[in-house]
């Protein structure tokens, strides 16, 4: 079968599904993502193809790093975001019939499920929605576009704010997919979204995290299920400088201080906090610039080596645990290789993620960046360095382990009758051109 994959955002966005892409080339399916023009490498290196959709995010970020500064408020971040998605999704029904042509089955992630789904009404094709974190209301699970609670709602109340919230996306979303929908010659969709146009048990959702980290809620109906992380495996060809080699051999693990793409309204306040907390512990420390949100500063202290990036599935198990934004892609790389966290978040769903390892005992109480000092982030580490926060993070990775989030995703879709079962003697031969280049994890 030919399967396209809409994912936009972030490399930490499409990563997941370049690995799910894998995972069904590998069983004889033929898998195009489309995704923004910066991870137009990133998936062509790994043997997919690649579509090109209008969706470049850390050109927005750049542009507009007040809408990062504003993200951790969801109506603040909902109207700046509405703005951006409308200039951006000006090419996106000619841009998504491109990429769908030929397809057999559609998979959107997040914001794109909206688009996959149009676009299997237009053609004709089956599409199924995904997500990297939970959307579907439940009384259980915090909307993770909120910032959780000390204590648990009430139920009633928990999934009343879901469909508020529900109504807020869609004011956002709107104003792209009114255009994108026309051009598709379809009827618009309702006031309040697409949301209720199905029964709730004919909904199909895929979770790409994992059931460890988070069980699935009991109140979901069938066709909601959370499948385990899809990792994508191994930088096997990426090397480390021989200064990044020396410094993890000559003394203790280090601790790992990165905001991936994540960039900063005071970059040089950051980092001075960082370092000053980095002296206060007494620890060595990696620090990784990323994409402009922390700075070099000194590179006199030999406690401290300040790289641009590396790939978290082979340096994560290296350090004795992360200080990070609690990005989804982040916080699963941290919880595989066994190593708490301290989170410093941004926007969107990195509070989340925060308050769910903390759950976990795998993290303390994540700090607010803008009240964020020294001395509570040197607290913090110390706090995360614990031995049983260590043994919580070992056993939780042990968890993680037992996961095949790829094979659970492939053979629940196989379940729902729309992706064909090949077997070995019908799949057809698929040749191996999995590379890898070095990109900016997160």
């Amino acid at each position: 079968m030919n399967i396209t994959i809409f994912s936009i955002g972030t490399q930490g966005d499409v990563r997941p599904f370049i690995a799910l892409g894998l995972g069904l080339q590998s069983v004889g399916h033929k898998v195009c993502i489309a995704s923004g023009q910066t991870c137009a490498t990133l998936v062509r290196s790994h043997g997919l193809r690649y579509s090109p959709l209008t969706a470049d995010f850390l050109e927005v970020m750049a542009k507009d790093p007040r809408a990062i500064q504003r993200g951790l408020n969801p109506l603040a971040l909902m109207s700046t975001a509405r703005r951006h998605l409308k200039d951006m999704s000006q090419h996106w029904a000619s841009e998504g019939l491109t990429a769908a042509e030929g397809a057999d089955l559609l998979l959107g992630n997040g914001m794109m499920a909206v688009l996959a789904n149009s676009l299997g009404e237009a053609l004709g094709i089956p599409s199924i929605e995904t997500h990297l974190q939970p959307v579907t209301p439940c009384p259980d699970i915090p909307p993770m576009m909120l910032t959780p609670p000390a204590r648990p709602r009430n139920g009633t109340l928990n999934e009343i704010l879901y469909h508020v919230l529900r109504g807020v996306t869609w004011r956002m979303l709107s104003a792209a997919y009114g255009p994108v929908r026309k051009s598709l010659n379809l009827n618009p969709l309702p006031w309040y979204g697409p949301y209720y146009r199905q029964k709730k048990q004919d909904r199909r959702i895929l979770y790409g995290y994992s059931p460890a980290l988070l069980p699935r809620s009991p109140s979901w109906p069938p066709g909601v299920q959370v499948t385990g992380n899809w990792f994508l495996q191994g930088e096997v060809k990426w090397q480390p400088s021989a200064e990044l080699n020396a410094f993890l051999s000559c003394g203790d693990k280090p601790i790992y201080i990165g905001f991936g793409s994540m960039l900063s309204d005071d970059t040089d306040g950051l980092s001075t906090i960082i370092n000053e907390a980095i002296a206060k512990t007494g620890r060595r420390a990696i620090i990784a610039t990323g994409w402009g949100g922390l700075a070099v500063q000194d590179h006199s202290n030999p406690n401290v080596l300040f790289i641009d990036a590396a790939p978290h599935d082979w340096l994560f198990p290296q350090v004795a645990l992360a200080v990070h934004h609690g990005g989804a892609g982040t916080t699963a790389a941290t919880i595989r290789a066994g190593i708490p966290s301290v989170i410093v978040p941004f926007f969107g769903d990195q509070p989340f993620w925060a308050w769910r390892l903390k759950q976990n005992g795998v993290a303390p109480a994540a700090l607010m960046r803008k009240t964020l000092t020294a001395e509570q982030l040197a607290a913090a580490i110390n706090a995360a360095s614990a031995d049983e926060m260590q043994t919580a993070a070992a056993l939780l990775a042990s968890k993680i382990a037992q996961e095949d989030g790829v094979k659970t995703a492939i053979a629940t879709l196989e379940e729902w009758g729309v992706l064909e079962k090949f077997t070995r003697s019908t799949a057809p031969a698929t040749k191996n051109t999995h590379t890898d280049t070095l990109v900016t994890p997160f």
